[in-house]
């Protein structure tokens, strides 16, 4: 027989173990996992200041940060729902909605301009693009480096991709293999472009080669049917985006290499100051209404993703592309944050 202090002091445990479950389950329904990438920008900063953090703490969540080393990494996350939130470019966006992945772009994180390089070795003989043929060339492959590489050869240089030895490689194997001789040319991004750029230089960008054709993007992405189901998480998260973009682009100046914006990039993402102050240069951050302007997500961005869809299915990425793309774009809630 149980006394009955004893039954209490079990009652008391059974509480306890149950609250802590209780809390558990909380916990694991309210966190937030969402995928980056090594790309320098006001979204990075307010990472490292813990802006988001605090955003998603007072809604309700806790977010867990990932690091990923390509978009394709955060595709498969996201096709798996490991992964609710994350960083891909515009031509693995396009790649992973013609796959049936249920996402959304709802934020474009840069215009990628000149901050997507060709960069050629130092050494390698290699003077301008038509030099590429037979030439070992490292990018990220269904990446928006690939895509304008790709356009590149085919529409501006008139190059027959087949005549150059394209290789599938992420940044940091771009690096290693560019530091040992084995490839003579990339096209990727800071900091991993950085770092080339110290044995190497540029022949040409993607502000040359989306002028030519459709401009490229990082963009963020959700789940759809997370994002529906979590309005008041998406809303605290892009208020923050909208804020951290409008504060660069009123003080960029004050974003120097020393400065705790910039520190805190590098920070979260490796390399230096002076790289990532480079790198932001490259680029251009769209505030709030632009985003949900006919440029952005009100058109624009539906526009590339419709014309990367061709590229892709010429290049034998996807089977077939959609009619349309217009179901993946959601303007929304840059629309809501920029009031």
């Amino acid at each position: 027989m149980i006394h009955f202090k004893h039954f209490k002091q079990l009652a008391g445990a059974v509480t306890v173990a149950a609250g802590v479950f209780t809390s558990c389950l909380a916990y694991a329904q309210t966190t937030v996992v969402v995928g980056y990438q090594q790309i320098v920008g006001p979204f990075v900063t307010a990472i490292a200041d813990g802006r988001f953090d605090a955003a998603a703490k007072e809604a309700g969540y806790t977010i867990d940060w990932r690091q990923f080393s390509s978009g394709g990494d955060i595709s498969t996350a996201l096709a798996s729902g490991n992964v609710p939130i994350g960083v891909i470019g515009s031509t693995g966006t396009t790649a992973a909605a013609t796959r049936g992945v249920e996402l959304e772009l709802f934020w474009i994180l840069d215009n990628i301009g000149k901050s997507e390089a060709l960069v050629v070795r130092t050494g390698s003989g290699i003077e301008k693009p038509e030099d590429l043929k037979g030439k070992n060339v490292g990018v990220p492959f269904v990446s928006t480096s690939h895509f304008h590489l790709l356009v590149g050869l085919e529409q501006v240089w008139k190059v027959d991709p087949r005549e150059v030895n394209i290789l599938n490689m992420k940044p940091p194997q771009i690096i290693a293999a560019w530091q040992r001789g084995d490839i003579d040319a990339a096209y990727v991004w800071p900091p991993a472009l950085s770092e080339l750029l110290k044995n190497g230089k540029v022949i040409s960008d993607s502000e040359v080669i989306g002028a030519a054709s459709v401009p490229t993007f990082d963009g963020l992405v959700a789940d759809k049917k997370w994002a529906a189901e979590n309005p008041k998480f998406m809303a605290a998260f892009t208020k923050v985006l909208a804020e951290a973009y409008a504060d660069y682009n009123k003080n960029k100046a004050a974003w120097t290499a020393d400065s705790p914006q910039v520190q805190g990039i590098v920070k979260l993402i490796g390399g230096d100051g002076a790289g990532a102050v480079e790198a932001l240069n490259l680029l251009s951050f769209p505030n709030a209404d632009e985003q949900a302007s006919d440029t952005w997500l009100g058109g624009g961005a539906v526009r590339a993703l419709n014309e990367s869809a061709k590229f892709l299915v010429a290049q034998k990425q996807i089977d077939k592309a959609l009619d349309d793309y217009a179901p993946f774009v959601n303007s929304s809630y840059a629309k809501d944050a920029s009031k």
